[in-house]
């Protein structure tokens, strides 16, 4: 046998890093890495700056979290912003978004639609239209197929 077929170099690459089907838990990030932004939000949408609070509301959101509880505080926050903006603001909103933003903006309203309150499934059909819109039906596939959740 020659001696090349014997030598073990060729073993250093691992392989199973380029199976799709393998999946990698990521490690979760610490809880105090990302603050609560309720309070934070609260007070802006006192202040009726609905914008920013929905931009606060989106830039904190947990989806790389574990923590249901946190998830489930963060969801609750952004249904208020949601719900705080007019008809006529909610385009502009939408707009102000990259596309990762968009995704996770739909899966906030597919969330509330999962629990819906008094009157919310009218105002997230309204931010459904407008995020359809500007992400297209991939944002919509995105959203569905995505392992992580808010």
């Amino acid at each position: 046998m020659a001696r090349s077929t014997l030598s073990s170099r060729f073993r250093r690459l691992d392989i199973d890093q380029y199976d799709e089907n393998r999946f990698v838990e990521e490690p979760e990030e610490a809880a105090a890495a990302e603050p609560d932004a309720g309070p934070e939000v609260e007070a802006l949408l006192r202040q009726w700056d609905a914008l920013r609070a929905f931009h606060t509301a989106i830039r904190s959101s947990p989806a790389n979290m574990k923590s249901q509880a946190m998830k489930e505080q963060a969801q609750g926050t952004m249904l208020k912003v949601l719900t705080s903006f007019k008809s006529s603001e909610i385009e502009q909103a939408v707009n102000s978004l990259d596309r990762n933003g968009v995704d996770l903006l739909m899966k906030y309203i597919y969330k509330g639609f999962e629990k819906p309150t008094e009157n919310s499934s009218a105002i997230l059909l309204q931010w459904h239209e407008k995020a359809l819109a500007v992400g297209g039906l991939g944002s919509i596939v995105r959203v569905l197929t995505a392992r992580k959740t808010v």
